[in-house]
């Protein structure tokens, strides 16, 4: 099967570090265009430093913003579209979790999270959606969780931001599918990146997915034909049950 993403103009938030910069840097290298946007704007500078030393055929394109801020994700679409005159793909990536009891969570911490992984993908969603239906054409990935389906003691919070993100891309795409605009929510198991606590590369994390192996994924999903949609991608290392 193919994977031509050339000349694909795709947004990724969450871009910095793990999974998204990962993907960032390996769309790249096939020849997408791609924008990249996190909090961390060295972080992001250093990724397109990176890109112009490696084999990249596409461009790497900094627009530095926080998902959470309405004016920030319009600028980074705005950049996007002034840059290459259409957008593709659009990966809704930013997130991390809390892991606490109920009563040990803070009203801080909810808002806190809720925004980044919920309303950061609408937020960035919602930006991009008029230039995808003028179009007719584009595709939305979300990448959730495989606790979007499952619950667990501890992860309130987080199973929660993933619930609301299954909820928001299953109505999503009823809505968006008659413009012919894609969306794929991507559920992946345990990635050995700095998202744990022990951080990236610990030895616990020796059998995890690697944030490679969800670039691969990415690359597969969203450079299939115009006809195929992949709704749902469940994805785990052998290594854990599920």
């Amino acid at each position: 099967m193919g994977t031509n993403v050339e000349n694909k103009t795709v947004i990724i938030s969450g871009a910095s570090r793990g999974i998204g910069r990962s993907t960032a840097m390996l769309l790249a290298q096939h020849g997408a265009n791609v924008i990249v946007t996190a909090r961390n704007a060295d972080d992001l500078n250093e990724l397109q430093v990176e890109a112009t030393q490696g084999s990249v055929r596409g461009k790497i394109i900094v627009a530095p913003g926080d998902v959470s801020n309405e004016s920030a994700m319009a600028a980074v679409v705005k950049t996007a579209y002034d840059q290459f005159g259409r957008i593709d793909v659009v990966i809704n990536n930013a997130g991390y979790g809390i892991f606490k009891n109920v009563d040990e969570i803070s009203v801080e911490e909810w808002d806190s999270l809720m925004a980044t992984n919920v309303k950061g993908t609408f937020l960035l969603t919602k930006a991009a959606l008029p230039i995808l239906k003028a179009q007719g054409s584009g595709h939305i990935v979300v990448v959730a969780s495989d606790v979007a389906k499952r619950t667990f003691a501890g992860g309130s919070l987080y199973t929660a931001s993933k619930y609301a993100q299954e909820a928001f891309m299953g109505a999503l795409r009823k809505e968006v599918r008659p413009f012919g605009i894609k969306v794929t929510g991507i559920y992946s198991g345990l990635v050995d990146s700095h998202f744990h606590a022990k951080g990236h590369g610990h030895e616990t994390s020796t059998h995890y997915l690697q944030s490679e192996d969800m670039a691969e994924s990415m690359l597969f999903i969203i450079s299939r034909p115009a006809h195929v949609v992949i709704d749902e991608f469940m994805v785990h290392p052998l290594a854990q049950d599920y």
